[in-house]
């Protein structure tokens, strides 16, 4: 039988799919990259913010459609599913699965016959004989070391913990993900290596608050140690660390990157605000002059540093004069890269309850303010780099075959800006990380020629 997979939402959610693809394929059924294709449909949704839970419904409901032709089972799993499971099997009966997070990740050591079910119902949807002969068999389990990589072959991500203890005001994660769970760092670097040993070049290393890992089994941050570890694994060229807290990165990560040649020099660090007002009523951990102590920090010992932040716009009670202070923090500031996105008013958040809640337009309003005053901030800090070297993890070729297609250090994937190399003739660096000089930029994606 032939099972395809639809991956919605964030990397954590992508590397769910992706054991579960392992479990699958385990039991012997073949995975197909096209839903058309698929006996069995696996969507994982993502339940974050309203756009998100849009965009999993329709994707639900647009494969509810292969039902009509080759699908006979279609399964719903993942945040949205979490959050909302009882009232998606009334408005959704289109889905014949429901298979809540919490029923398989958080149930240890038994988390094996939940699966064990679910392979046992398949057998009888389909009419086929479960191939899975023992009773509750114990292999049966997500498991990181039988993750099928779906990012290609030069990057995977390297999930470090699960779950968050922030707890802000605004964000319905934890109550979907539960506390933040640090994985042991044995376990981690025994996965490390094997994604050395499969070829990928670069490590990225992600957890809802990465600088966070190892509070709670080791009773202390030790993000920093990990990196000092991972370093030393052959074949890994790159690593990368995703959502850093402002309050959570110390001199002693700062020194770690700076002086690990393999560490790119990329801090992803959501601020959401500048406003005090604001950050206290989101429940952050910081104020504005502590954000800006971190960044400038930053900038004084990593002068390459680059430093992707995300803001929130139209929160509970942001005033125009709230809003001023977030847009002219931006423009002070310079990120070298941002996201944003208008609040978002999430049930069972304490935020869904404060008064003063922003009209839709204004938040809309503020936000694309925002973005049009980064888009300007973003093409100068790319031209400021015409002219310089930067190394470039080759990853493609344009379809003409005139220009490689990569990232630089400072650029993650999916979320980031490209570099185009030219070529003089055929080549196949693909794979490889070459030093390129920057010579122009096009839609802020950096126009090189190899070094």
């Amino acid at each position: 039988m032939k099972v395809g997979f639809i991956s919605l939402g964030c990397s954590k959610n992508l590397v769910d799919t992706e054991m579960m693809i392992g479990l699958f394929r385990n039991e012997k059924y073949e995975i197909v990259s096209d839903a058309k294709d698929a006996d069995v449909i696996v969507v994982n949704t993502c339940g974050f913010i309203q756009s998100a839970k849009e965009e999993a419904i329709n994707t639900l409901l647009e494969m509810a459609k292969y039902k009509e032709d080759k699908c006979k089972v279609l399964i719903a799993t993942g945040c949205l599913v979490e959050r909302y499971k009882e009232e998606l099997e009334k408005e959704l009966p289109e889905v014949d699965i429901y298979l809540k997070f919490k029923e398989y990740m958080q149930a240890g050591e038994n988390s094996y016959k939940v699966f064990n079910k679910l392979f046992e119902d398949l057998a009888k949807r389909l009419d086929i004989e479960n191939e899975n002969k023992i009773k509750d068999n114990k292999n049966l389990k997500l498991e990181f070391n039988n993750r099928v990589y779906t990012t290609g072959d030069n990057y995977a991500y390297l999930r470090i913990a699960e779950g968050c203890n922030n707890r802000c005001t605004y964000c319905a994660i934890p109550y979907i993900r539960g506390n933040y769970i640090s994985r042991t760092m044995e376990d981690i670097i025994d996965e490390a290596k094997m994604i050395a040993k499969s070829g990928k070049k670069e490590l990225i290393l992600i957890a809802q608050d990465t600088a966070k890992y190892g509070l709670d089994i080791y009773k202390e941050r030790k993000l920093a140690d990990l990196l000092k570890e991972l370093v030393k694994i052959d074949g890994i060229e790159w690593i990368r660390f995703l959502y850093t807290y402002p309050e959570d990165i110390d001199d002693e990560l700062i020194e770690v990157v700076k002086n690990n040649p393999k560490i790119c020099k990329y801090f992803d660090i959501p601020i959401q605000h500048s406003s005090n007002e604001i950050l206290r009523m989101m429940a952050r951990k910081v104020r504005k002059d502590d954000i800006e102590r971190t960044i400038n920090k930053l900038r004084d010992n990593i002068p390459d540093v680059t430093i992707r932040t995300t803001v929130m716009c139209g929160f509970p009670g942001e005033t125009e004069e709230d809003f001023k202070d977030l847009y002219e923090f931006v423009k002070k500031y310079e990120f070298d890269k941002l996201g944003g996105f208008a609040y978002s008013k999430e049930e069972g958040t304490p935020a869904s309850r404060f008064e003063n809640q922003v009209d839709a337009k204004t938040k809309k309003r503020r936000l694309n303010e925002i973005l049009k005053l980064q888009e300007k901030i973003m093409e100068k800090k790319q031209r400021e780099k015409i002219g310089k070297i930067i190394n470039v993890l080759v990853e493609d070729y344009t379809e003409d075959g005139e220009y490689l297609i990569g990232r630089s250090e400072g650029d993650c994937p999916d979320i980031d800006s490209l570099a185009f190399i030219k070529i003089d003739e055929r080549e196949n660096p693909v794979g490889v990380i070459i030093k390129a000089k920057v010579v122009d930029v096009k839609n802020n994606d950096l126009i090189c020629e190899k070094v």
